[in-house]
């Protein structure tokens, strides 16, 4: 990757963490804080439904632009009618957008972009408002050339203009920003589509979508980015 310039990278579940049991623990503060009755599972179960709706109405061509904010909302209104409770959406969504500003980096990310930093530039696009986004990234006390959010950009991932509006910020080609991503889909696809090197992070392990275009390199750690950048993998 010797003509890379700049790495662009996602931010949930590839340089701070996001997962599942985060997002219970602020479900059941938001039961608790607006006493519900009804279980932490429960909830989340139906929540999660009505937002994997949420990301693929988001999709499509003709569908007006929602914010994580305004889409999480009525993901809570649909959960809240299913189990018949009072509750308030727009208090549990602010709670939702507030807990993920709070979100901790993975324990080598900072090193990881610390170690490259001083030979490439950094930036930031991700689907996310900036409500959150904006503090997740002055958590991790770096330097970012250019950061850029599906709300800002009025556009999700893999729409290909969110990654070409990103480049135009940056003043590069897509053949001198390598793109990295957790997610085979919103990313891999996305960045591939306008032509960056893309970097799959895949820490589980999980398996390929034969489906959808393959990343040119993958890794489990971002402590692995400094070899690729350079071109020693």
């Amino acid at each position: 990757m010797s003509q890379i310039t700049t790495v662009i990278f996602d931010m949930y579940e590839t340089l701070v963490e996001n997962s599942p049991h985060l997002w219970q623990a602020t479900f059941q503060d938001i039961i608790d804080s607006q006493q519900l009755p009804v279980s932490t599972g429960d909830l989340w179960r139906e929540w999660k439904a009505a937002e994997v709706n949420f990301r693929n109405r988001r999709l499509e061509p003709e569908s007006p632009f929602e914010s994580y904010f305004q889409g999480w909302r009525s993901c809570f209104v649909e959960a809240f009618r299913v189990f018949d409770l009072h509750g308030d959406p727009e208090a549990a969504a602010h709670r939702s957008i507030l807990d993920m500003s709070l979100r901790a980096p993975y324990e080598e990310t900072v090193e990881a972009l610390e170690a490259i930093q001083d030979d490439w530039r950094m930036a930031v696009l991700s689907n996310a408002d900036d409500g959150y986004l904006m503090p997740n990234v002055a958590g991790l006390g770096l330097n970012f050339a250019q950061v850029l959010s599906s709300e800002e950009g009025r556009a999700y991932k893999p729409e290909p203009g969110l990654f070409q509006e990103m480049l135009r910020r940056l003043d590069v080609t897509p053949s001198e920003a390598a793109y990295v991503g957790d997610r085979q889909f919103e990313d891999v696809q996305g960045a591939g589509s306008v032509g960056m090197p893309t970097v799959w992070i895949n820490r589980t392990g999980a398996p390929l979508d034969p489906g959808l275009p393959k990343p040119d390199h993958q890794i489990k750690s971002l402590l692995e980015l400094p070899g690729i950048l350079s071109g020693g993998n």
